[in-house]
């Protein structure tokens, strides 16, 4: 089997950690190996044996919608695996339901082994769904944030006045590319959610009213460009220790497609001391993820 036959390699592998017993099968008889039999998956997934014998050997390299839907399902696959087999079969995964909300347990305890950097958790949409004491502490309570529906698109796009944007957060946060290249790799990312989350009727009525409301947005909207926003480099206009320069680094949760935000500064700079004194005043019990309230 060569090396590129991506789709047959993950097909047998999956195929044989399958337990028959979990596929509502008899176990008994001499087996090989643990797993399914071709004529076994063949049969769940309503597929000729031969077939299913020329996918993995890579001899049928373009399997339909239908027949890797019917794979996935018979092989028992977890969402992130039903979507690679899809990539390895040259297709686009099957469009998610509603944007997640929900912060597993695990990100919990991500962001608590975070507590010393600001952190906050926004889901894919750029809903604030959670955030540590130092986010506080560096950026100030996102309570006072005046975010409509906790977006930090919608706090981003608010009207400007003759002195131009209003600080997005507790104060002001610039950022060093300048708003409008900070705009367009937010609305850009935005994007890249709405293909994804296309039946989500809130998502789309919050972009109608976008584009209703902010001519800004509206103008990035329409360019179509669409990418995953990484991290940039932010000024924080600290009322207490002045002026912080800060990376801002976003990274995808690993099985969710929740943004996980946090600062961080060079070591041995004035910024990283300045960022320690924050520290010294970040009490221990708020340094635990806070939650947004209202619904999820």
């Amino acid at each position: 089997m060569a090396t590129t036959n991506h789709f047959g390699i993950a097909l047998r592998g999956w195929r044989e950690r399958v337990s028959p017993q979990d596929s509502g099968l008899e176990a008994g008889g001499d087996r090989r190996i643990p797993g399914l039999r071709r004529e076994e998956l063949a049969g769940l997934a309503g597929l000729s044996v031969d077939y299913v014998v020329r996918l993995e050997q890579g001899r049928a390299r373009n399997p339909s919608v239908q027949v890797v839907t019917a794979l996935a399902r018979a092989l028992r696959l977890e969402p992130s695996e039903r979507d690679h087999l899809f990539r390895c079969a040259h297709l686009a995964p099957p469009s998610a339901g509603n944007v997640s909300r929900q912060v597993p347990a695990r990100v919990h305890r991500l962001v608590g082994q975070l507590a010393g950097n600001p952190t906050a958790v926004f889901a894919a949409d750029w809903t604030l769904v959670g955030w540590n004491g130092m986010w506080s502490e560096a950026i100030g309570d996102p309570r006072t944030y005046g975010w409509v529906e906790r977006s930090l698109v919608a706090g981003m796009f608010r009207p400007r006045s003759v002195r131009g944007r209003a600080p997005i957060a507790a104060w002001p946060v610039r950022s060093w590319a300048g708003d409008e290249v900070e705009e367009e790799d937010l609305v850009a990312d935005l994007r890249v959610t709405a293909a994804a989350h296309p039946h989500d009727a809130r998502l789309a009525a919050f972009v109608d009213r976008m584009l209703h409301d902010s001519p800004r947005f509206a103008h990035l909207w329409s360019n179509g460009t669409a990418r995953t926003h990484v991290g940039d480099r932010k000024t924080v206009e600290h009322p207490r220790v002045g002026d912080l320069d800060l990376d801002l680094d976003v990274v995808m949760a690993a099985g969710t497609d929740l943004r996980i935000v946090t600062y961080t500064a060079a070591t041995g700079t004035t910024d990283a001391e300045k960022l320690d004194a924050l520290r010294a005043t970040c009490p221990p019990q708020t340094r635990a993820m806070s939650r947004t309230s209202g619904p999820s």
